[in-house]
C-alpha cells in the first residue's frame, strides 16, 4: 500500500502570536523545532520509506522538513519546493493580530475570512511591496498566477495542479510521498483527497507538526487515514 503523508509545519512565530501570516516568510519558533523533530520521529519509528518529499517556497515549511528528513535518515531524499503549496494567500490581513482584527471588523468576518471555503480576505494592491511579484523567488512564475488575497477555494485551485501533474504520477508508480506544507494548502488538499463539502471542510483543522498519513491504493483510492 502506498503512503501518503501530510505535514503542517511546526508551530511558527506567528503562530504563537496569533498573527495572519499566508505567505510572510516566518520562521519556525523553538516549539516549532521541537513539533518538526516529534513528527520526525514518529515517522521514523512507524518505518515509512519515502522516495521523494515537496514542500513550499516558505522556510517555516521547509526548515520542518529539512529536520524530518534529517530526523528520519533521509537527508539524501529528493525533495521539490514549489510556490503552489504555499499557505493560503491572506492578502491585506497578512502580519495583523488575529484577535485585534476580530474587534475591529467583527468575530462573524473574521471567521468566515479564516475558515469558509469561498470568502476572499481583503486584497493587497498592485503596488504593496508585499505583492509576490516582488520577491525574487517568484520571478519565474506567471505574475497573473500569483495572487493578491485567497480563499480557500482558490487556493485548492491552485494546488490542485501540483496534485494532478506532480504527486500522482509518484503515488501511482507507488512511490511513497511525504508533503511538508501549511494549515490551509494541505486542508485545501485534503478537501479533494477526502471529497470533504464545503460546508463541512470549515470544521478541519490541521495540528501544527501531526503527521497525517494515508495508505492508497493503486487506483488512488484511501483505504486509510491514520494521525500520528
Amino acid at each position: 500500500m502506498t503512503k501518503l503523508v501530510l505535514l503542517r509545519h511546526g508551530q511558527s512565530e506567528w503562530n504563537l502570536s496569533n498573527r495572519f501570516t499566508g505567505w510572510s516568510d516566518v520562521d519556525l519558533n523553538s516549539q516549532g523545532v521541537q513539533e518538526a523533530h516529534a513528527a520526525g520521529q514518529k515517522l521514523a519509528a512507524a518505518g515509512i520509506d519515502f522516495d521523494i518529499a515537496y514542500t513550499s517556497l516558505l522556510k517555516r515549511a521547509i526548515n520542518t522538513l529539512h529536520i524530518v528528513l534529517k530526523t528520519t535518515a533521509h537527508e539524501w531524499l529528493p525533495e521539490v519546493k514549489t510556490w503552489r503549496l504555499n499557505e493560503r494567500h491572506y492578502g491585506s490581513l497578512q502580519g495583523l493580530n488575529k484577535t485585534t482584527t476580530a474587534e475591529k471588523y467583527g468575530t462573524t468576518q473574521v471567521q468566515a475570512w479564516r475558515r469558509s471555503y469561498d470568502v476572499v480576505p481583503p486584497l493587497l494592491t498592485y503596488d504593496d511591496p508585499r505583492a509576490p511579484w516582488h520577491d525574487r523567488r517568484y520571478y519565474d512564475v506567471d505574475p497573473q498566477l500569483l495572487p493578491l488575497g485567497e480563499s480557500l477555494k482558490m487556493t485548492l485551485q491552485r494546488v490542485l495542479p501540483f496534485w494532478s501533474d506532480v504527486v500522482v504520477p509518484q503515488l501511482r508508480n507507488n512511490h511513497n510521498v511525504l508533503i511538508v506544507a501549511h494549515g490551509n494548502s494541505l486542508r485545501a488538499l485534503i478537501k479533494h483527497i477526502e471529497n470533504i463539502s464545503d460546508e463541512d471542510i470549515m470544521q478541519v483543522e490541521l495540528q501544527t507538526g501531526v503527521p497525517v498519513i494515508y495508505d492508497i491504493t493503486p487506483d488512488l483510492v484511501v483505504n486509510r487515514k491514520t494521525l500520528l
